[in-house]
């Protein structure tokens, strides 16, 4: 993955986007005090049609590339899921593997932040969120054990580049099903101050459609800036976005890295993204700090004014992983 932002869209069910704008909440681990239950809003404008294509955008991300990861195939590659449903609040071991146009597991794959492949899991609400590393055998299928804390609808992106002459970066997309008793639930007040483990993260900055905008966000903990955070993957914060309706997903990387010479260990993270469309989007911000990944969330409606920074109302349920084991 490079510096900037790739930007796949993934054609699910819901096609709308909020038309109210909802918000700000975070965690790491399990955390259960989420949002009471609720119907969604009346829905505003139609997301768009999903494009053909995908990849990366400019150095930056300044400019939007055409969608990418629309579909379980793209590109000659194919996620095939072999664990399409498990039981909530059970650990289970999430198994699948990446085919080749011929049919067969890939087995080779370049290393970008650290790892072969990122995998993310969201559910379609979008207040459960995992960002894990899975283990690949030999024969080239991965695994990671995961333990979802609610029934409902996830999905699965995978996130990877094949070890192939001219290969580009993919995500592809695929549906899992938790199974149990399943009530939907609402996305908090935007605010732009998230807490997790007693840190404050603050979001300065708004995402706009069709155009690329800064995002910073600054750690801070009991009032005092970091100023040391760690790096994780190979950066000093990592950001995934993802469009509420039909989960368009985003990977932004920040500008600048650890090394370079120019760009400080905190308090501020530096982003530059660009919103494929208006709506509502979540960010989660992984962070590392005294040798522990924490993952702040928030919830921003592209084109609208900045929230202000309040109190969280509720955390949502997230986690990250650096080992393959989930949270």
């Amino acid at each position: 993955m490079h510096a900037g932002l790739k930007i796949t869209a993934f054609a699910a069910g819901l096609a709308a986007t909020f038309g109210t704008a909802y918000g700000v909440g975070q965690s790491v681990g399990s955390v259960t005090d989420d949002p009471a239950p609720a119907r969604h809003e009346s829905h505003a404008e139609p997301s768009p049609a999903p494009e053909e294509g995908g990849g990366h955008a400019a150095e930056g991300g300044h400019g939007t590339e055409p969608a990418g990861g629309l579909q379980i195939s793209e590109a000659g590659y194919t996620l095939d899921l072999r664990t399409p449903a498990v039981t909530a609040r059970e650990r289970t071991d999430l198994r699948f593997v990446i085919r080749d146009a011929k049919g067969r597991a890939v087995t080779a794959y370049e290393r970008e932040h650290d790892k072969e492949l990122h995998l993310i899991i969201a559910s379609r609400d979008l207040v459960t969120y995992r960002h894990l590393h899975p283990t690949r055998a030999a024969d080239g299928t991965w695994s990671s054990p995961v333990d979802l804390p609610r029934a409902g609808g996830y999905r699965v992106f995978a996130d990877f580049t094949p070890a192939k002459k001219g290969a580009e970066n993919l995500t592809l997309g695929a549906d899992l099903a938790a199974s149990g008793s399943y009530e939907p639930q609402r996305l908090p007040a935007a605010r732009a101050t998230a807490e997790v483990d007693g840190y404050q993260v603050t979001l300065d900055g708004t995402l706009r459609p069709g155009a690329g905008s800064e995002l910073k966000l600054n750690v801070s903990r009991d009032g005092k800036p970091v100023t040391d955070l760690q790096p994780y993957l190979g950066a000093y914060g990592h950001l995934v976005a993802l469009r509420s309706g039909d989960l368009a997903y985003l990977h932004v990387h920040p500008n600048g890295e650890p090394g370079d010479g120019r760009t400080a260990s905190g308090p501020g993270i530096s982003f530059t993204a660009t919103a494929p469309s208006a709506g509502d989007y979540r960010l989660f911000l992984d962070f590392k700090h005294d040798g522990k990944v924490r993952t702040a969330a928030f919830t921003v409606r592209a084109g609208a004014a900045a929230p202000e920074a309040s109190a969280p109302a509720g955390e949502p349920e997230s986690g990250h992983d650096e080992s393959g084991h989930g949270h």
